[in-house]
């Protein structure tokens, strides 16, 4: 079996409204992965942590994902763009996961706003907004 962990990266915010759609998003991750496991027989746990302002902060959420025996974690930054926090310090923050739980083989993905699936969904929503068109999640 293989047990592995997604750490979802957000920038966090003073306003607890602001993470909702981070939340739905790593809910709705957290049911695939339950799915995809199903069929699999692997075990992957979802987690979503923050930069400032909010918790967990990405140090105490890998902290726990090493906790529950995950040896994979892959963290994702749910950034528009890879600025000064995907670039600086999230290397850093990754450095310090890996010395206090070198068990752990901890991988950085890209920032999900350089992926072509998000580039085209912005686009879609921009052009639905302007269209008058588009839904708010729920």
């Amino acid at each position: 079996m293989n047990h592995q962990g997604i750490l979802l990266f957000a920038h966090g915010a003073r306003d607890p409204a602001w993470a909702r759609p981070f939340e739905a998003a790593a809910a709705a991750l957290t049911s695939r992965a339950a799915a995809a496991d199903a069929v699999s027989g692997d075990r992957t746990e979802v987690v979503l942590a923050f930069l400032e302002f909010m918790s967990p902060d990405l140090i105490a959420a890998g902290s726990a994902l090493a906790a529950k025996g995950c040896r994979r974690v892959t963290v994702v930054p749910l950034f528009l763009g890879a600025g000064g926090h995907v670039r600086k310090d999230l290397p850093r923050l990754l450095g310090e996961l890996g010395e206090a739980h070198p068990q752990v083989a901890w991988q950085l993905s890209a920032a999900v706003g350089e992926t072509e699936l998000l580039i085209q969904a912005l686009a879609e929503s921009a052009w639905q907004l302007a269209q008058g068109t588009a839904q708010a999640a729920a």
